[in-house]
């Protein structure tokens, strides 16, 4: 497989002209889709492989029902139109698996288990990345989305990780987004305002 630039419709679809959607098409989202988008999100690397990232895809009424609650007024009514919402978790005993997901190093399980400060960081941080995959390969699959914070996570993980050791860090509506819902691009820092090259 040879690397070359993509072209600039893939760049449009993926981050120019894409924006985040607070209003939805009234059409479904297979969950062969919802599938594909996990098995396209799971590639992408995270550290020693530890992929802590846990999704619930929140997409009947009832567990559309149980999730209202937990969401600030500001984003209650967006989700609820919404096919589907991501609700991004993160394992914080992502380590157990480590075996399994990163044979190069056998002992890698007990860097974590010892340290609980350099478990909680590694996989809030690449759990995070993962969501961003998420954003990237949906938007790739031809879906809209809409990340947001503005819920009560502790009532989330009551909700929906209660018994587990999974964390919810943000969550991403996902559809076909009507475009009339789109607010004006707000500004972005320029190159000297946000790098350096040292």
């Amino acid at each position: 497989m040879s690397n070359t630039p993509l072209p600039s419709a893939a760049f449009d679809q993926l981050f120019l002209e894409a924006h985040t959607h607070n209003a939805w098409q009234d059409r479904p989202v297979p969950d062969e889709l919802l599938h594909r988008l996990y098995d396209t999100l799971r590639m992408p690397p995270t550290s020693m492989n530890c992929s802590p990232a846990r999704i619930v895809f929140v997409k009947s009424k009832t567990a559309k029902e149980r999730l209202d609650p937990a969401m600030m007024e500001g984003n209650r009514a967006k989700t609820m139109a919404a096919p589907v919402t991501a609700i991004i978790g993160y394992d914080t005993r992502f380590f157990e698996r480590l075996p399994h997901l990163f044979p190069p190093i056998p002992t890698a399980r007990d860097m974590f288990a010892g340290n609980a400060t350099l478990a909680d960081i590694t996989a809030f941080r690449n759990g995070t990345l993962q969501g961003a995959y998420l954003i990237l390969a949906a938007r790739a699959l031809g879906l809209d989305c809409g990340p947001m914070s503005g819920f009560d996570n502790a009532k989330v993980d009551e909700l929906f990780f209660a018994g587990t050791d999974i964390k919810s860090n943000f969550m991403c509506n996902l559809g076909y987004g009507d475009a009339q819902g789109v607010y004006p691009r707000s500004p972005r820092l320029t190159f000297e305002q946000a790098c350096k090259i040292a």
